[in-house]
């Protein structure tokens, strides 16, 4: 399965349109140094969106593309584009700075609308991507047959979008199910946390066929947010379905260097790394201060010690395992 990371795109919601270069620049950077290398940035609204939305941040779309330059050898990086500002001069503008995939975006229901959209973003040489927005406005049958409509025209790869964050995980089973047999082409899904179903739903579509997952790091994006990347690798790591993603260079980037800067903006993770390290362990947070101490007297990183020290004990990891553990980590 894949991750796509959506933070650089629909995490913007959380500062205005879109994110500053510096902020751009250190999320791209942490996210390809963690080895998630299936990136969607620019203006939240997408390309063309500056202009014709009247959605300014602060870089247009021009200068969001140059600013990739230099890191598009090292992840797929593309962009957003709605139905409607999906024209030839905004796509070639893409396709002219080596924007690797464009993914139009459109209500459920209006993809007929989309097949020129779809053949020029293959007639520039990208990788054609889709999102149905409002996916739950249509039944799943329904939802499925516009998919695959969408496939006819050229597409690469759909997204099911639940919009609201309103979809139970039984749905997504439903519609996850019925759209991956009714096309050929990969099917992903991006779902909000307006239930706090986000990973769940996420869970029950990657076990109803789904390859693909949005997430957002510290589950930035617009209303309450999506799936965290982090959460993401977790449980999808648990699940062994991840295994070349680096899990605690991530929570490290996300520790040192992004919460610190999100603080300008009053935005924090709901789900601190360290407590989803330790839902990750299956260890108990009473442990904390032990394992804090231990980490700090033996000079190793606190994460995988508890980690390491949790798949031995997870009732009662005493001083003396944590001890031990680390002599280990630091013989490594």
């Amino acid at each position: 399965m894949q991750i796509l990371d959506c933070t650089l795109r629909d995490g913007a919601n959380v500062v205005g349109k879109g994110f500053s270069a510096e902020l751009t620049k250190l999320i791209l950077e942490g996210l390809i140094e963690s080895n998630i290398n299936v990136i969607e940035m620019g203006n939240c609204l997408g390309v063309g969106a500056y202009e014709a939305n009247n959605s300014i941040s602060p870089l247009n779309d021009l200068e969001y593309m140059e600013l990739a330059q230099p890191y598009l050898d090292k992840a797929e990086i593309g962009m957003f584009i709605g139905q409607k500002n999906a024209n030839e001069r905004n796509i070639e503008l893409a396709a002219s700075k080596g924007i690797k995939f464009l993914r139009i975006g459109a209500n459920a229901g209006d993809g007929r609308d989309s097949e020129e959209a779809i053949k020029l973003v293959k007639k520039y040489g990208m990788k054609a991507r889709y999102a149905l927005m409002k996916a739950y406005i249509l039944s799943s049958k329904d939802l499925a047959d516009e998919a695959k409509r969408l496939e006819s025209y050229g597409l690469d790869e759909i997204t099911i979008m639940d919009s609201a964050g309103t979809m139970l995980p039984l749905q997504v089973k439903e519609y996850v199910e019925t759209m991956v047999n009714a096309v050929n082409i990969p099917v992903g899904f991006h779902g909000h946390n307006n239930l706090g179903l986000a990973a769940a739903n996420s869970i029950v579509a990657v076990e109803s066929g789904a390859s693909s997952i949005d997430c957002g790091l510290m589950g930035m994006a617009r209303s309450a947010g999506n799936l965290p990347t982090e959460v993401a690798i977790a449980v999808f790591n648990r699940m062994g379905m991840i295994k070349d993603i680096d899990f605690y260079k991530l929570l490290k980037f996300i520790d040192e260097k992004l919460a610190p800067k999100m603080e300008e903006y009053n935005y924090k993770a709901y789900i601190q790394p360290i407590d989803l390290v330790f839902g990750y362990a299956g260890c108990h947070s009473s442990f904390a201060g032990i394992f804090e101490t231990v980490a700090k007297e033996k000079d190793v990183e606190l994460y995988p010690l508890i980690v390491e020290a949790s798949k031995i004990n997870k009732k009662l990891p005493t001083e003396d395992l944590i001890q031990e553990v680390a002599d280990k980590m630091k013989k490594l």
